[in-house]
């Protein structure tokens, strides 16, 4: 990765970049701290022909120009990957989101390259025990839930991540509490909810498609193990 596209250096738990094209304007979130935060939904393409739609918050500190958050403007953003428990009725759900640290020039972001548009590194902990299932196309995946502590204060972000194949098997092998560092890219996965008998919603998830992982610390003692 050509990392001199970044503007903060990936030192901490939680860190990646996201570039592509604004395909629904911002929209007022919330307010904290005297600062209003916009979302947008940015679509970043993938080496294949697909698209992921990703929701991006941004604080308007970084917003020189609203205009530059308009649909079909191309944008890249580096920063954090996200979650927020939101309570719907009596459920609670995990709400996932980029947020924006930074906002590189128009300019910039023309020049980024499909394999540098949508990265992402965690270190953090298996905080649930990893699920292992296969597909119709008898390929075997791997859905483990992280914490990621963040920098700036106590709180976690929980955040699903799917392998595949030899990588799915290692670690749909991992314990609760093993700490990895896991690279790779945040995608989005349209699904149908039932809701009721015989009506169906379309849902999208959010997940991020684990590319290489590494395990720094076992919740066992055990030798440490790159996988990727």
């Amino acid at each position: 990765m050509n990392t001199s596209i970044f503007n903060e250096q990936l030192v901490n738990s939680n860190s990646g970049q996201l570039a592509g094209k604004i395909v629904r304007g911002p929209v007022k979130t919330h307010e904290a701290f005297d600062e209003n935060f916009y979302e947008i939904m940015l679509e970043v393409k993938r080496l294949s022909d697909n698209v992921d739609i990703l929701p991006v918050t941004i604080g308007e500190r970084l917003i020189d120009d609203m205009a530059k958050l308009e649909e079909g403007k191309n944008i890249a953003v580096t920063g954090e990957y996200r979650s927020l428990n939101k309570l719907i009725g009596d459920r609670s759900k995990l709400i996932l989101y980029f947020f924006a640290k930074n906002i590189l020039p128009e300019s910039e972001a023309n020049k980024i390259e499909i394999e540098q548009s949508n990265y992402l590194k965690l270190v953090g902990y298996i905080c649930k025990p990893p699920v292992l299932r296969g597909t119709p196309f008898n390929r075997v995946i791997c859905d483990a839930l992280m914490a990621v502590n963040r920098v700036s204060n106590n709180k976690s972000d929980y955040i699903p991540c799917i392998s595949w194949g030899k990588s799915a098997q290692f670690m749909g092998r991992l314990d609760v509490g093993t700490k990895i560092e896991l690279e790779g890219r945040i995608q989005s996965r349209g699904y149908k909810k039932q809701v009721q008998p015989d009506v169906y919603e379309d849902r999208v998830a959010y997940e991020v498609s684990c590319k290489t992982f590494q395990v720094i610390e076992n919740a066992k003692a055990e030798p440490v193990i790159e996988i990727g």
